[in-house]
């Protein structure tokens, strides 16, 4: 659970802007789209490889 110190008198928004920034560090979201289904890690290999050799041709096409 987060929590959240709000000072007396402060703005609700900035108390939003706050919460949405230590939920974002949690990472709890991506976790929750990640075990929706099943991924194997043959495949999660396999897509890591390719993002790899395409940041690579990216990397040697800017020189």
């Amino acid at each position: 659970m987060l929590i959240i110190p709000v000072k007396e008198g402060e703005n609700i928004e900035r108390a939003l802007k706050k919460f949405k920034k230590k939920f974002d560090k949690t990472k709890a979201m991506k976790e929750l789209r990640n075990r929706k289904e099943f991924t194997k890690p043959s495949v999660i290999k396999r897509q890591d490889n390719i993002r790899a050799a395409y940041r690579e041709r990216m990397l040697s096409a800017g020189q």
